[in-house]
């Protein structure tokens, strides 16, 4: 289960190209001055901006979608909001920072001889392990708090105030994540989130090329072109297969033996009739966001890849070996925007082939896919 600050970004204002556009002015909280050269981006996209010396900024090439709105500066507290981009330019009203309250206390740091081990495990955990992590690159790995706790059985990770910078030279992307929580449990169960902006790397026109393929790639079959697609009425014809699947607990299951037989969940997949968007997506009363959710799990298949079967998600021997998805609902609804992004992520659990995806195919939230006639 996926999911989405104390570092400048390296972000270079530029031209607006497109009619979307967010403007507003950062201030200082305690003499209400300017703040120059603060960072201003929206969360998971490659859209931000630098404030001028009068703390002004604008930020381009604006996708309609709900986004998070962050504004972060050396020295200030974060300031952090939902915010909704619709068809119209967004005049924001001046943004207060407060400074930081520094607390000193005594530190007492001792080295960690578990460090080597619980960072290589986080980073296995973090970028994945498909061909894409193998070219993927934590830049700063000092800035990743790692610790195991042996009573918990549980993996646990902070950036704290950093930026983890990872180099993705397989989608041509520099990611800097700050990433707020991590975790990893004795059952298997993973989450992370974080807040994190995209920069596109520079290369030649080949690679360039080479990169638009790769992600395309990682976007078709996605959770996010799913839920684009599930917007626009287009499941079938995207490539997506949507089933009823029933679980109800085993009550014969104990927890740790092995054997054939001993399943924790009774399941049963129904084939006929497959479901469409109106059976488990709705609009809501808030223009851009969306409402998904099911009585049962909704079992995804992406018809338009194929790959081995998947051991670790319930795969009957009459579905073809392409990948599958299950959506398990924590509550009620999950509720996602325009861009395919979902608002609660505590909500809802992915397991199989989105379950695996990791930082390593993580793409902006406004990555548009190149249009196949």
């Amino acid at each position: 289960m996926l999911k989405t600050l104390a570092l400048l970004l390296l972000l270079i204002p530029g031209v607006c190209l497109a009619q979307i556009k967010i403007t507003g002015k950062v201030i200082n909280t305690a003499d209400q001055k300017p703040i120059a050269n603060a960072s201003v981006f929206l969360n998971n996209a490659i859209v931000g901006d630098k404030t001028a010396d009068d703390g002004t900024f604008t930020l381009c090439n604006v996708k309609p979608g709900q986004y998070t709105f962050i504004v972060t500066a050396i020295g200030f507290e974060t300031h952090s909001v939902t915010l909704m981009a619709g068809a119209a330019n967004i005049v924001l009203a001046d943004i207060s920072l407060a400074p930081k309250t520094i607390m000193l206390q005594e530190v007492n740091i001792r080295p960690d001889p578990n460090r080597q081990r619980n960072y290589a495990d986080f980073k296995r955990l973090f970028l994945g392990t498909s061909d894409n992590a193998a070219l993927c690159k934590i830049l700063n790995p000092d800035v990743v708090d790692v610790d195991f706790d042996t009573k918990m059985m549980i993996l646990s990770a902070t950036s704290n105030d950093d930026f983890i910078e990872v180099e993705n030279k397989a989608l041509g992307y520099l990611i800097k994540y700050k990433l707020s929580k991590f975790s990893y449990d004795a059952k298997g169960f993973f989450y992370y989130e974080g807040i994190s902006v995209f920069e596109e790397m520079k290369g030649s026109k080949s690679q360039l090329r080479k990169w638009a393929k790769q992600r395309q790639s990682a976007y078709l079959g996605s959770s996010m072109h799913f839920l684009r697609s599930v917007i626009s009425g287009q499941t079938d014809k995207e490539g997506f297969q949507v089933l009823r699947l029933v679980r109800k607990p085993n009550p014969d299951y104990k927890e740790g033996q092995l054997g054939n037989n001993n399943y924790k969940y009774i399941q049963s997949l129904y084939t006929k009739p497959p479901l469409g968007p109106p059976d488990f997506a709705h609009p809501t009363d808030q223009p851009g966001l969306f409402a998904i959710g099911f009585t049962d799990c909704l079992y995804i298949i992406y018809t338009k890849k194929r790959e081995e079967t998947d051991l670790s998600v319930y795969h009957p021997l009459e579905i073809p070996n392409h990948p599958v998805t299950i959506l398990a609902f924590e509550e009620p609804y999950a509720f996602f925007d325009n861009n395919g992004i979902i608002a609660n992520p505590h909500s809802i659990v992915f397991e199989g082939d989105w379950g695996k995806s990791r930082i390593a195919e993580l793409l902006p939230v406004d990555y548009g896919p190149a249009v196949t006639k």
